[in-house]
C-alpha cells in the first residue's frame, strides 16, 4: 500500500511538468506577433494599393496596369474596375499583392471564389 501513493505522487508531478512545458510553448507562440507585409517607404508607389486611396475616375488606368498580362483582358478589366468602384483600391502589380486592400481581397463569388483579378 506504500507504493501506491508514492505512484500517485510521481503521477501528478509529471503531468505538472507536462502541463508546465506546454504552457511554456503555448506562450511562446502567442507572444510571437506575425509578420507583417512590407510597404515601401515610398508613398508614390503605394498610392492606390491601399483601401480608400483612389477616386472613382484612378480606376480606369489602375486596372488596364493590373489586367496588362492577361490573355483575357475584357472580363479582367470589367471586374477590376467593378472591384476599385467598391473598394477605391487595386493592389499593385499584375497579379498577387492581395493583402494591400483587405476589400479587394475578400470580396468572392457565390462558388466562394476570388471576384476581383
Amino acid at each position: 500500500m506504500a507504493r501506491t501513493p508514492s505512484l500517485v505522487t510521481l503521477s501528478l508531478v509529471m503531468l505538472l511538468v507536462l502541463t508546465g512545458e506546454n504552457h511554456a510553448a503555448i506562450s511562446r507562440s502567442i507572444e510571437a506577433p506575425a509578420p507583417q507585409p512590407q510597404i515601401s517607404s515610398n508613398n508614390q508607389t503605394m498610392h492606390g494599393a491601399t483601401e480608400g486611396s483612389l477616386e472613382p475616375h484612378e480606376c480606369g488606368p489602375r486596372c488596364s496596369t493590373r489586367c496588362s498580362k492577361t490573355q483575357y483582358k475584357k472580363p479582367c478589366l470589367f471586374f477590376c474596375q467593378k472591384c476599385c468602384a467598391k473598394c477605391l483600391c487595386v493592389p499593385p502589380g499584375t497579379y498577387g499583392n492581395k493583402q494591400f486592400c483587405p476589400c479587394y481581397n475578400n470580396w468572392k463569388t457565390k462558388r466562394g471564389g476570388p471576384k476581383c483579378p
